[in-house]
């Protein structure tokens, strides 16, 4: 039998070596040596599929309106797998977004999910920035009817310029998407970031800073 070339024999191992890892589902799961001391999975432990009924797939409310909080004017109604356990796996998730007038959405990032908008009712100036060095921004004004998209992991935000409430509704491509709010993370960590690190970072004074921080704070 004529012997197999290298380039056939690389060929025939990459094809049965070329695999891909699961997306993470949560902030980082680090690994153990020994299963009896871990506790959670990359997503969550699967019901006995002899016990599911169909309440796992379900969740009501969201034809109920949110209350903005007084800080950024808007309020966030997540369905993720948390609220319903059926997205265990399925990579799909939804929330409902009120908009009081002036309110926002502001600057965030999803950390595991691309993210799709639709405006149900209102005047929204969305967008996103692109990734360094470039950082562009690329946004518009949405009306009633429209929808815009979030590519995964870049900051974006959404912002009601109308005269009246706003409601949006987004469709999310992960189970557990994550949701990193850039002023809360960076000046309402928990320990706090040392100031004169986000001076420099920000180009500003350790005071203005601190007085940051301060309203940041959990």
């Amino acid at each position: 039998m004529k012997s197999l070339s290298f380039l056939t024999i690389l060929a025939i191992t990459l094809s049965l070596t070329i695999a891909s890892d699961p997306s993470p589902l949560q902030d980082f799961c680090v690994a153990i040596n020994t299963p009896a001391d871990g506790v959670f999975v990359n997503g969550k432990f699967c019901k006995d599929p002899k016990l599911v009924t169909e309440e796992d797939f379900f969740r009501g409310g969201l034809n109920k309106e949110g209350t903005p909080n007084a800080k950024t004017g808007s309020a966030v109604t997540p369905v993720n797998v948390n609220q319903i356990p059926g997205l265990n796996t399925l990579g799909i998730s939804i929330v409902r977004i009120d908009y009081a007038v002036n309110g926002q959405n502001p600057p965030h990032t999803h950390p595991r999910a691309s993210e799709i908008l639709y405006v149900a009712h209102g005047t929204l100036l969305v967008g996103f920035v692109t990734s360094n060095p470039e950082n562009r921004l690329i946004s518009k004004v949405l009306n009633e009817g429209d929808v815009f998209v979030f590519p995964e992991g870049l900051v974006h935000f959404q912002a009601n310029v109308g005269k009246y409430p706003a409601l949006a509704f987004a469709g999310l491509s992960s189970q557990n998407p994550g949701v990193i709010t850039i002023a809360d993370t960076v000046f309402g960590s928990n320990p706090a970031i040392d100031p004169n690190v986000l001076a420099r970072a920000f180009q500003l004074d350790a005071r203005t800073v601190m007085d940051l921080q301060t309203k940041f704070k959990k």
